[in-house]
């Protein structure tokens, strides 16, 4: 598929495409429609920033266009990635009124989300544990769902994620058409996976287990004692916004505290923070408002902002594919972006494990 106007689109769908600025389909995009709209079950993988979410956004709305009494069930690891989720099919749904939407998120008032619900949605939106708080009411029905999707599905399928995704299957049909997308797929989450699937059309684009080519990545050499001033070091030396990761909802507190100590105009983002302070942090990083975000991993499964120009890993990931994950909220749809680690004597064999992964890092330069 080279255009969209190949798909034969309803003409308010094709013109919504477009104020969205998509003037080709990206290449996720131009092999996974066509199978989706095939009825067929995908397992589809993709760099980061590729239009991950209009792959399945706009076949999904075409099938609902077509057939009144289907509806959508959309599942997201984390409260961001939903909300971000939500923004795109508000996008693409613009002009069809009748196909409504629901968004159950934990942090969120149950009462609002009670109230779309009642407006029978063809579309919700959720996270796995807010959903299920709502079948256990009775206050959610997703017995007809037709199509099942499941954003970032190697963390949905992550074995502390399975038992929930368990428990919401029991709700929905078995005959259904489920999609799988994400940035990666590890060979033992492809197996899980097949719980999941009936015979999927597996889609990948490009190099998936490594990071996007235009990410320069480098490492600095520092020590536990050093490593704020190391990091006020590397910011004084760079220009732009700067997404920095830690490990813990306190180091990121921490950090954030002595960074804004220091002058610098600084928010955080973790687990703990209400919903309201998260939306506002993210919102005022994107805005300008603040050139750094604090942020635990759990940022990096939802924020999607397009100006970020350098992530920096205060502290290493526990795992090598959310460093994937992490650099990847850099470079986003083909632009150029930065990533730096800061590697302590113990991080060592943390970063071989990664360097395996991304299979080059960039020579790390001594502090």
């Amino acid at each position: 598929m080279e255009s969209f106007k190949e798909l034969s689109l309803p003409a308010e769908l094709y013109r919504a495409i477009e104020k969205m600025g998509y003037t080709k389909p990206t290449p996720i995009q131009a092999q996974a429609i066509p199978v989706i709209l095939a009825g067929r079950d995908v397992m589809g993988c993709a760099q980061t920033g590729t239009g991950k979410t209009a792959a399945f956004g706009i076949p999904t709305i075409i099938n609902l266009i077509q057939n009144p009494k289907k509806t959508a069930l959309i599942l997201a690891p984390t409260r961001e990635l939903a909300l971000q989720i939500d923004d795109v099919f508000g996008e693409l749904t613009s002009q069809h009124p009748e196909i409504r939407t629901a968004i159950l998120i934990g942090g969120a008032s149950m009462n609002p989300q009670i109230s779309q619900l009642r407006r029978n949605p063809r579309i919700i939106i959720a996270t796995p544990g807010r959903l299920l708080d709502h079948l256990r009411r009775k206050t959610a029905n997703i017995a007809n769902t037709g199509i099942l999707i499941l954003d970032e599905a190697d963390r949905m399928l992550d074995m502390g994620f399975a038992p929930q995704l368990n428990d919401i299957l029991r709700y929905v049909p078995k005959q259904r058409q489920t999609l799988l997308f994400s940035a990666t797929f590890e060979a033992a989450i492809v197996k899980l996976a097949q719980k999941y699937l009936a015979n999927p059309e597996r889609i990948t684009i490009g190099q998936t287990s490594t990071p996007v080519k235009k990410i320069a990545q480098s490492v600095v050499e520092t020590t536990v004692k050093g490593k704020n001033d190391t990091l006020v070091d590397e910011l004084d030396a760079r220009a732009g916004s700067v997404l920095i990761f830690a490990r813990t909802k306190r180091r990121t507190d921490k950090l954030a505290r002595y960074l804004s100590g220091c002058g610098y105009k600084v928010d955080r983002i973790h687990g703990d923070r209400s919903q309201r302070q998260r939306v506002d942090a993210i919102d005022g990083f994107r805005d300008g408002k603040f050139d750094i975000l604090v942020a635990t991993d759990i940022a990096a499964r939802g924020i999607d902002i397009p100006h970020i120009a350098h992530v920096i890993n205060y502290d290493l990931p526990m795992t090598p594919e959310d460093y994937v994950h992490r650099i990847g909220r850099t470079a986003r749809a083909g632009a150029d972006g930065q990533a730096l680690s800061l590697i302590t004597p113990e991080d060592r064999g943390q970063w071989r494990l990664i360097s395996k992964l991304i299979d080059k890092a960039s020579p790390a330069r001594g502090n």
